[in-house]
C-alpha cells in the first residue's frame, strides 16, 4: 500500500503561492511532527536575486554539480541529455535544488539564460542553488526565479554530476518530490506527510492574526498606554485560543 499523499491540486498551489514563506511556515509548524525550530528550512543564508517575482512553489527535482572539477566534462558526455530527461519525467510545477560540491568555494554558475529557458520549458518555475547563478536579468525575463549564494561571471565546468538523488542545500537535506515554498526570506521544504493539511493550516493562521493581534495594534491611536497593553494581552490570548481550538485535535476534528 502506498502511503504517499497525492500532489496538491493546481488551485491549492496557487493559493499557497499568494502568501510569503514565513506565513506558510506559521501554518506548517502547527501540523508537523518535525522539530519546526530546526528542520525543513534553510539553516544558512540565501539570497533571492528576483524578489520582485514574489514567492515560488513547486516539487523538488535535484542535481549535484561540481563546476571546479574539469573531469566531469568528459566523465559522461550524455549527462546533460540524461539529466534533462529526468527533469522532464517528473510532475510539475518543479523547483530545481542544486548541491554544489565545490562549497564553500564557487567557481562557476550552473544557471544562466539558456539553462533557465530550457528548464522553464520543462515545467520548472525556479531553482534553489547552493552555489552561484549568472544572467540575472535574462533569467528574470524567462520567468525563472532563483535563490542562490552569490553571482558568478563564468560557468567553469558546470555539468550534471548526478541527479534524482537526495541533496543538501543551505544546510538542509532535500529529497526529490518534496514540496518547496520559497521567497526572499528563504525556503521551506514541506515533509510529504504534511502537504495535505498545509493550505488549511496556513490559511487559518493568517486569518487568526488578522482577527486578533494585528487589528488591535493598528487601532492604538488615542488610547492610553495601559489600555493598549491590556487590549494587546487580550488579543494575544484570543489568538492562542483560536489556535488551540483549531489544532488541538486530530486533523479530521479541526474546525
Amino acid at each position: 500500500m502506498n502511503d504517499t499523499p497525492p500532489p496538491l491540486s493546481h488551485a491549492d498551489l496557487l493559493e499557497l503561492k499568494r502568501w510569503n514563506t514565513p506565513t506558510i511556515y506559521n501554518g506548517w509548524e502547527q501540523i508537523t511532527a518535525r522539530d519546526a525550530g530546526r528542520e525543513c528550512f534553510n539553516l544558512e543564508e540565501t539570497h533571492d536575486f528576483m524578489p520582485q517575482m514574489g514567492p515560488m512553489i513547486g516539487y523538488a527535482v535535484t542535481v549535484v554539480i561540481e563546476p571546479g572539477n574539469p573531469d566531469h566534462k568528459t566523465a559522461n558526455t550524455n549527462a546533460w541529455s540524461e539529466y534533462r530527461r529526468y527533469v522532464a519525467s517528473m510532475p510539475g510545477p518543479k523547483i530545481v535544488v542544486v548541491q554544489d560540491l565545490d562549497k564553500p568555494a564557487t567557481f562557476g554558475a550552473f544557471w544562466g539564460e539558456v539553462n533557465s529557458n530550457i528548464h522553464r520549458a520543462l515545467g520548472c518555475v525556479g531553482a534553489i542553488v547552493d552555489g552561484s547563478i549568472r544572467d540575472v536579468d535574462e533569467m528574470t525575463n524567462a520567468g525563472f526565479k532563483a535563490l542562490a549564494r552569490r553571482l558568478s561571471v563564468g560557468h567553469a565546468y558546470s555539468t550534471p554530476v548526478r541527479w534524482g538523488c537526495d541533496v543538501e542545500a543551505f544546510g538542509t537535506p532535500i529529497t526529490p518530490g518534496t514540496l518547496i515554498h520559497a521567497d526572499k526570506h528563504g525556503f521551506l521544504a514541506v515533509p510529504m506527510e504534511d502537504t495535505p493539511r498545509l493550505l488549511d493550516a496556513a490559511r487559518s493562521m493568517d486569518s487568526f492574526e488578522c482577527q486578533t493581534m494585528i487589528p488591535t495594534a493598528r487601532s492604538a491611536a488615542g488610547q492610553s498606554m495601559e489600555a493598549l497593553l491590556t487590549e494587546i494581552d487580550d488579543a494575544c490570548a484570543q489568538f492562542g485560543d483560536l489556535v488551540k481550538a483549531k489544532f488541538s485535535g486530530k486533523p479530521g476534528e479541526w474546525t
